[in-house]
């Protein structure tokens, strides 16, 4: 896998990827399609994780089983990397805030730091200029 490409998600994309939505972006599809393959690597920040289960929390997305076993499913593809919070990351989330969702903030602090493109369709990100966008 010397070539592997690698990325960090948003929650949107990895939530419609589980869904099996076609609402991803065809760039998005095909980084989905090469981690299902072990073709890529996919970072999910652990903010996403968070914001995954305060959405499930409130009925705003249905995992289908519970959050650990949700996620326990997904990093068993080891294609699916998690990406642990740090305190540099919430200053620089801070610092560099795209719009008022602190999970953005955090998100495009985990992509700043891996200095990797980050999968989402969120336009105030992508405005923003400050990362490579995959969708």
């Amino acid at each position: 896998m010397a070539d592997t490409q690698a990325a960090v998600t948003d929650t949107h994309p990895l939530l419609f990827h589980a869904a099996g939505s076609r609402r991803l972006g065809r760039r998005a599809a095909e980084h989905f399609g090469a981690c299902e393959r072990r073709e890529a690597i996919l970072y999910v920040p652990a903010a996403v994780i968070w914001e995954c289960a305060l959405l499930a929390r409130v009925g705003r997305v249905n995992l289908r089983r519970s959050l650990r076993d949700f996620f326990d499913d997904l990093f068993s593809n080891p294609a699916y990397q998690p990406y642990d919070l740090t305190a540099e990351q919430v200053f620089a989330g801070e610092e560099m805030r795209v719009n008022r969702d602190p999970f953005d903030a955090l998100i495009c602090a985990a992509a700043t730091d891996l200095e990797l493109p980050l999968i989402t369709r969120d336009s105030d990100i992508r405005a923003s200029g400050r990362l490579r966008i995959i969708w």
